[in-house]
């Protein structure tokens, strides 16, 4: 059983959908004093009261220092410092290099990967006042081991996220912090059902388990680098797909 991490002050950023909700309901169900945050109120406000425990809101932009620092800083206040911080928020719009606008690229960029750095930036003086932190950051197995045409800036922002957290995990552990990320292969949530059901279907297909994988089977996933049963562990990522990057070829996948 790990270690309870009841009481503790936990961020989410991303918590009002798709797997930042799953997160934030399974450290919610642990007893964790919780913030999530996003940039729509309302979605905000409905998850808010829908997860059940401790849980209040900060409306913020992830791709803003500003707004982060203020988020992070009204959590610590508002929950008796900072001990966890789960930096999920996400963009993933799905176009073709050929018709992409660069300034679609430079926003997922913000969104996906600066807003990790910023969410980190902003949490240090608050682990360094606690003497300890966790910090789990999502990233995915699109970028570091699959692609998918549609999501160059995605998959680029995906692997920045490995690379951040190496040297992250380096200048983090001054604060007895500890870094990790989480690579969720294909997840059911409300962004991959605007895919529509084939995609859906063709999927599941490609996974050796047969199925999407749920929201909070990369909350548990959080949940444990979150626990001091992680606590040696550190500039590390763990991959939870269902085995979709296993398979050679879809001869492999005939051969199940």
């Amino acid at each position: 059983m790990l270690t309870s991490l009841r009481g503790k002050s936990v961020i989410v950023t991303g918590g009002s959908k798709g797997i930042g909700r799953g997160i934030a309901t399974v450290f919610a169900r642990q007893g964790a004093k919780l913030t999530i945050a996003a940039r729509n109120e309302d979605n905000l406000k409905k998850a808010a009261s829908e997860i059940e425990g401790d849980v209040r809101y900060e409306v913020c932009d992830v791709a803003d220092w500003d707004s982060v620092k203020a988020m992070v800083d009204n959590t610590a206040e508002a929950q008796g410092g900072l001990h966890v911080l789960c930096a999920n928020a996400g963009a993933f719009p799905q176009t073709k290099m050929i018709d992409m606008d660069p300034a679609e690229w430079d926003q997922v960029m913000a969104t996906n990967l600066r807003s990790s750095f910023l969410c980190v930036k902003a949490a240090i003086p608050h682990f360094e006042k606690a003497g300890k932190g966790r910090v789990v950051i999502t990233s995915s197995i699109t970028g570091p081991h699959t692609g998918f045409p549609g999501w160059a800036h995605y998959g680029a922002s995906k692997s920045g996220q490995l690379g951040f957290i190496k040297t992250a995990a380096m200048e983090l552990s001054r604060y007895n912090t500890t870094i990790n990320a989480v690579m969720p292969g294909n997840i059911y949530t409300e962004g991959l059902q605007d895919l529509g059901q084939d995609y859906l279907d063709t999927m599941a297909a490609s996974i050796p388990l047969k199925r999407l994988g749920d929201v909070e089977d990369i909350g548990n996933a959080a949940l444990f680098f979150a626990s001091d049963e992680a606590g040696y562990i550190t500039g590390q990522q763990i991959v939870i797909d269902g085995g979709q990057i296993l398979p050679e070829s879809l001869e492999a996948m005939e051969e199940i």
